[in-house]
Parts: C-alpha cells; sequence; structure tokens
C-alpha cells in the first residue's frame, strides 16, 4: 500500500504541469456546486479521466476535473466534483486526488458537500460550517499506509477544522446575509438515503446533517497536515422530518441555488477577509 505515495506524487506533478505557481487553497466542489469554479481566473482544466491511477466519478452533477488558476489574487486548486466510497471504489481511491493537491504545496482545503439536515432548525438554503464530525462509513483511508507516507499512521482529528477561519466567515456570512450555522457532519457510505430510524440514531449521537462525502478527505488531509474548512449545503431536511424530500436531482437544483452563497464564502477565504 505504500505505492500509494508514488501514485499521488505522480498525479501532484501531472496537475503540476497545469500552473507553475504552487496553489495554496484547495477546493473540493461536491454535488450541483460545480458553478463555483467559474470565478477561477486564468483557469486551466484537466479531467480525472486525463490523469493516471485518478478514478472518474459516474454521479450526475460532479463533473469530474481539476482547475487550477486564481480565486481573488490566490493560486488556488478546484475539484470539481469528487469520487465517492459507494460508486465502488476503496478509501485511498477516494481522496487521491486531495492528497495530490496537498503535494501540490495546498496548506488550505475548503471542502464542500450537500446535505441532509437534521437538526430541526436545519432548512433547505441554510449553509453549515463543519464544527466535528461522524465517521459512520466504516472506512479511513490510513489503513495499509506505514508511519510517514502521507503523515503519522496515528493521526490526532481534535481541532481538525479550522473554527478560527469558521469565526470570521460567520462575520462575513452576516455583514452579507448568508445564512451560516454551524454543525457537526456525519457521512455515510451510501448510496442509500437513510432510513428515519437511522435518522433518529444519528441525531442521538449528534450529528446535525448527513452526507456521503468529505470525512474520509478530511482524515486524509489532517493527516498530511492541511487546515480545513468544511461548508454543507443543506438541501433536504433528512428522513422521518416533515417534508422530506430525498431525491438527487432536488439536491442537486437546491445546491445550485446556494453555489453563490458557497462561492461568496470561498472567496472571502481565498482574499484573507477570515484572517
Amino acid at each position: 500500500m505504500n505505492d500509494e505515495l508514488s501514485r499521488v506524487d505522480s498525479m501532484a506533478t501531472q496537475l503540476g504541469r497545469l500552473g507553475a505557481e504552487p496553489p495554496t487553497l484547495a477546493i473540493v466542489l461536491g454535488s450541483g456546486l460545480g458553478s463555483v469554479a467559474d470565478a477561477i481566473g486564468d483557469a486551466r482544466a484537466i479531467d480525472f479521466s486525463a490523469i493516471a491511477d485518478m478514478k472518474r466519478t459516474s454521479v450526475e452533477g460532479h463533473a469530474g476535473r481539476f482547475v487550477r488558476g486564481t480565486l481573488a489574487g490566490t493560486p488556488v486548486i478546484c475539484m470539481v466534483g469528487r469520487i465517492h466510497a459507494y460508486e465502488g471504489h476503496d478509501a485511498h481511491e477516494v481522496v487521491r486526488g486531495v492528497r495530490a493537491m496537498r503535494r501540490l504545496g495546498a496548506t488550505r482545503f475548503v471542502l464542500t458537500n450537500a446535505a441532509g439536515g437534521i437538526r430541526e432548525d436545519l432548512e433547505p438554503g441554510h449553509v453549515m460550517a463543519i464544527v466535528d464530525h461522524l465517521n459512520m462509513t466504516g472506512l479511513d483511508p490510513g489503513v495499509g499506509l506505514s508511519d510517514g507516507a502521507l503523515g503519522p499512521r496515528f493521526p490526532n482529528l481534535e481541532g481538525a477544522w479550522d473554527v478560527p477561519s469558521i469565526d470570521a466567515m460567520a462575520t462575513f456570512a452576516s455583514a452579507h446575509g448568508i445564512p451560516l450555522t454551524r454543525g457537526i457532519y456525519a457521512s455515510r457510505m451510501g448510496p442509500s438515503y437513510e432510513t428515519p430510524a437511522e435518522v433518529r440514531m444519528l441525531r442521538a449521537l449528534g450529528a446535525d446533517a448527513v452526507g456521503m462525502s468529505t470525512v474520509l478527505e478530511a482524515i486524509a488531509l489532517r493527516r498530511m497536515g492541511a487546515s480545513l474548512v468544511g461548508l454543507s449545503c443543506i438541501t433536504n431536511r433528512a428522513a422521518g422530518r416533515p417534508g422530506a424530500v430525498l431525491d438527487h436531482h432536488d439536491v442537486q437544483a437546491n445546491a445550485a441555488r446556494m453555489a453563490s452563497a458557497v462561492g461568496a464564502l470561498i472567496t472571502c477565504l481565498a482574499r484573507g477577509e477570515h484572517r
């Protein structure tokens, strides 16, 4: 499994050909949020399929490409779409893209996703900044790696999410009328949506929102010393809540309507207004 480091470095080399200046900020755009990448200036793109060892995404709403350029004067790299374990990929394949962006030089990451709101006050249209997470996938991207290969074998995940950045981002959101809240994100394997009983279980465990991504990326990146901000677009009420609609097309449509707000928050981070 330590060949994974070679695969990641090979990918980073391929991504490096898209631009001269190493990116400092990396972005992962989840379901329906691909339009956020349109704000990247001097954009150069490459499809997942054109990169050796990068799996293709098969999920509607995930374009499956990397984009390099600048955002608010900051060198950035962006994954427009992601790889999911439920597509049949192992944990290393799921996180290979973010590991390559980290090896390319990015130190700060913004991980976005679409999520179902478990907490009663979370409604479609709200953005939730992730302050902690629950890994309910049964997977870990550190399995099989020796100590020192892509980070320590036993990473400390306490404080994984950059709360000071979230604090300042909340100030920006308040000033610009963006409905930003905070909460704990639970990641399940998928692709089936949760049952009402499973949502009650997740609520009892402390989860505020639930989705099928992001946490494996977060674990891999913290292992590599990256700073993380997570933004969950609440696209639906979770199963069992009155009025819950569990449909991927509806999720994509609701996320797309939130892309402008998410883009503004990411640009705020790129500009340094969070400092």
